[in-house]
């Protein structure tokens, strides 16, 4: 494709993703009514929704991650169901199970919460892993297994989990293979002075405003196909590349430091969500097009849960977040 075709391509895009950004401005705008001061949450939630991925937030009590996740069903119109995980917990809570009828001498199957566009998994650590366990079938392959059938999830569907990582007893860490199928994980934090003191005002007066949709699922159908027409130039693509094989062999990018700090690199759940988040990131900017700055404004929710920390690096103190800023800083953008 010559550059004069790919420009006059781009340009047409960019009519297109202003035309379906306008329903996601009035989408954050009805968010923003309930949620204050959280704009880091809110455009990863849309990022999520945009990129049919689910999204993990962690952070302390009280800093609205349940409101916000509510919120955004609420102004969708879609199903939403919420799952409070605890450890009395069992997996068919989550996805159903059989019931036998005596007047039917027959199962039927008893669908779980699981079923909705939108499952908001409440303080997902909180629950054994063969719960956890019982969402990893749904989350991948979009379906749920009861007996000898198999039933498809609706579409969109999109798990929003919240832990809290202060309190230990009673909680179980989320196995590897449950958490690197978040598309990213999100580490909430206070808001600031002026943004509390608003929060404060609003609950003292009980004015609580009524959230309504303002998007329709065949909106956020659409705009998904949109994102996934979205340019992302080979350089980009050697760029996600680059950074998520950092992750694995940091020694070949000229960091030799993070070898033992490093027990297993990102997996290729991570270039591939990358790229997804990169695209929806370019969209809610406006652009048909993405930008080294979209891929590192991204870079630590879709990493930070897929970097396995050795001893050395625990005992260090040493973060995940802290190990994709020296690759961020390293591997050369385009």
């Amino acid at each position: 494709m010559s550059e004069l075709h790919q420009a006059e391509d781009i340009r047409q895009l960019t009519e297109k993703v202003r035309e379906q950004n306008y329903f996601f401005t009035l989408l954050k705008q009805e968010i923003n009514k309930a949620i204050i001061g959280q704009e880091y949450m809110v455009d990863r939630l849309l990022i999520g929704l945009l990129g049919n991925g689910h999204v993990l937030l962690e952070g302390v009590p009280g800093l609205a991650k349940t409101l916000a996740i509510k919120t955004l069903a609420d102004a969708v119109e879609g199903e939403y169901s919420r799952i409070q995980f605890t450890p009395d917990l069992l997996p068919a809570d989550v996805v159903g199970t059989m019931i036998y009828s005596i007047k039917e001498n027959d199962f039927s199957i008893k669908r779980g919460p699981v079923f909705a566009n939108f499952v908001l998994a409440d303080e997902i650590n909180r629950a054994p892993s063969k719960v956890q366990s019982a969402l990893l079938e749904a989350m991948q392959e979009k379906q749920v297994t009861i007996g000898d059938e198999t039933m498809a999830l609706p579409k969109p569907f999109l798990v929003l989990a919240t832990q809290n990582p202060i309190d230990q007893e009673g909680t179980y860490l989320l196995p590897e293979a449950q958490s690197d199928r978040f598309m990213l994980k999100c580490n909430i934090t206070y808001p600031d002075f002026e943004d509390e003191r608003k929060i404060m005002q609003m609950i003292a007066t009980s004015h609580m405003p009524e959230i309504r949709p303002v998007i329709s699922l065949q909106n956020v159908v659409e705009a998904k196909e949109l994102v996934n027409k979205i340019y992302l130039d080979e350089k980009i693509e050697k760029y996600i590349l680059d950074m998520v094989f950092a992750t694995r062999f940091p020694e070949k990018y000229g960091l030799p430091e993070l070898k033992n700090l490093i027990s297993f690199g990102a997996s290729p759940r991570a270039s591939i969500n990358l790229a997804i988040a990169a695209r929806a990131m370019a969209f809610l900017k406006n652009r048909a097009f993405v930008i080294p700055e979209d891929v590192k404004e991204i870079a630590k929710d879709v990493l930070r849960h897929r970097i396995g920390l050795s001893f050395e690096a625990e005992a260090e103190e040493i973060t995940a977040d802290q190990i994709v800023d020296k690759i961020l800083a390293k591997v050369q953008a385009p």
